[in-house]
């Protein structure tokens, strides 16, 4: 068997997320449908984490063995293209190391949370609209409380099935960005949901119903019902996904 690493970014606005679902359309079912079917033989995708519904992915990673070696991953890529949905693309196919793992290999990721403060028509799938005054400097101050800590159940959906609710943050900017305001965090890993639900309670802030030693409670309290309500799937794109290529 060879293993083979794949590069590619979608708009999830039209999947259930990565992961296949009954009665869903996922990005990982059409991705594994098309290269079947290009390579012959049946392919299961690994990729480097879950999405949720609606959330987009500008890099994506996974990884997927073969029995027969892929002669041109250029190739494959160009014809895999072709064939996948519009809202798909893949970029790269190259060999691995029969090791390499899409999703424990992973030593970092970033997400961008996108909102637009102004009706704009070419956004109103790719970003969240808020059209009332905020606080920025005082978000960011609230966002730097983060760095703080590493216990962030209080951002985690209920009843997940993880070892641990501990993650290191190593970034977390709100920036002016192509005249959208942008949330961006890098973690080495990320609880389901934990994202929106920090945009979610930093807007708290901004909007003036949370003080920042209120935010600081959220976070120590460990419970999700004290943070603020998740904002929608629509403004979250997977933008890196980290690794030491050196190794794979």
């Amino acid at each position: 068997m060879k293993r083979y690493f794949i590069h590619l970014a979608y708009n999830g606005a039209r999947y259930c997320g990565w992961q296949v679902q009954p009665h869903s359309p996922s990005v990982q079912a059409e991705l594994e449908r098309c290269l079947s079917l290009k390579l012959g033989e049946t392919v299961s995708v690994t990729g480097c984490g879950r999405t949720d519904t609606g959330v987009h992915a500008r890099c994506y990673y996974a990884h997927f063995d073969v029995k027969n070696p892929i002669e041109d991953g250029i190739d494959l890529a160009y014809r895999l293209n072709v064939f996948l949905p519009s809202d798909i693309v893949v970029y790269r196919i190259w060999e691995v190391q029969p090791q390499a793992h899409a999703r424990f290999d992973a030593l970092s990721r970033t997400y961008h949370y996108q909102i637009t403060r102004v009706k704009n028509p070419f956004h109103q799938d790719d970003a969240f609209a808020y059209y009332g005054p905020l606080d920025v400097a005082k978000m960011q101050q609230a966002a730097d409380l983060l760095f703080d800590y590493t216990d962030f159940t209080s951002f985690s959906k209920l009843h997940t099935q993880v070892k641990t609710n501990n993650c290191k943050i190593m970034e977390a900017q709100w920036m002016e960005q192509d005249g959208l305001l942008v949330f961006r965090i890098k973690a080495d890993r990320f609880l389901r949901n934990m994202l929106r639900a920090i945009v979610g309670t930093l807007l708290e802030v901004g909007k003036g119903r949370m003080t920042l030693e209120e935010f600081r409670a959220v976070i120590e309290r460990k419970d999700r019902c004290s943070a603020g309500e998740s904002v929608s799937a629509q403004g979250l794109f997977l933008h890196e996904v980290d690794y030491d290529f050196k190794t794979l």
